[in-house]
């Protein structure tokens, strides 16, 4: 048993700084840091996106709520190049086919709704919701993979930018549920 514990002492004086042993060469590794280059890509195309969201909303809270949003999403950027440091890789982004359709899908509804309408609200909710819900999905695997390679710097900060999405579906759902939906329904 004292044998084991000198050996784990050795190999954890060997291992880079936030990387387990050689997790930077294993598949798992890269596949994480694949992911992390596509969210990367989501997170720069919606810091592009939320102001024309903004711009489209009817209601201030909406258009409020997507303003801040957009300011969070840069924070996200940050914090992403953050994470692409710790795990000693070039931040960098590859295409997110996912957020693509997303926000084309957002496109499409504003070109499909009457502008000045809560009809086009309760779409840009919509939309925006299918957003978060990705990127929710998205953040909490992404931390789920960073704990299973003992990178805890990096699960941190996944976790408050996770907390942060979940933060904005709930925002988003309080501004749909408090009159944008009621009033849709009435047009």
């Amino acid at each position: 048993m004292a044998t084991t514990s000198k050996t784990s002492t050795k190999d954890a004086s060997k291992k880079p700084t936030g990387l387990t042993g050689k997790m930077e060469d294993s598949e798992f590794h890269k596949f994480f840091v694949d992911e992390l280059k596509d969210i990367y890509w989501a997170e720069k195309h919606l810091v592009k996106a939320l102001p024309k969201m903004k711009k489209a909303a009817t209601s201030t809270e909406l258009a409020s709520a997507f303003e801040k949003h957009a300011l969070e999403t840069q924070e996200h950027i940050t914090k992403l190049e953050e994470v692409f440091a710790l795990v000693e890789e070039k931040a960098s982004a590859k295409k997110c086919d996912a957020m693509e359709g997303l926000l084309s899908e957002a496109d499409g509804i504003i070109e499909d709704t009457e502008k000045g309408t809560m009809v086009r609200d309760a779409g840009l909710i919509l939309a925006a919701q299918k957003v978060e819900h990705y990127e929710i999905a998205t953040y909490g695997t992404l931390k789920t993979f960073a704990e299973n390679m003992g990178h805890s710097d990096v699960v941190a900060i996944l976790e408050q930018i996770l907390e942060n999405e979940k933060a904005t579906d709930v925002a988003l759902t309080q501004v749909a549920e408090s009159f944008v939906n009621e009033q849709a329904s009435q047009e």
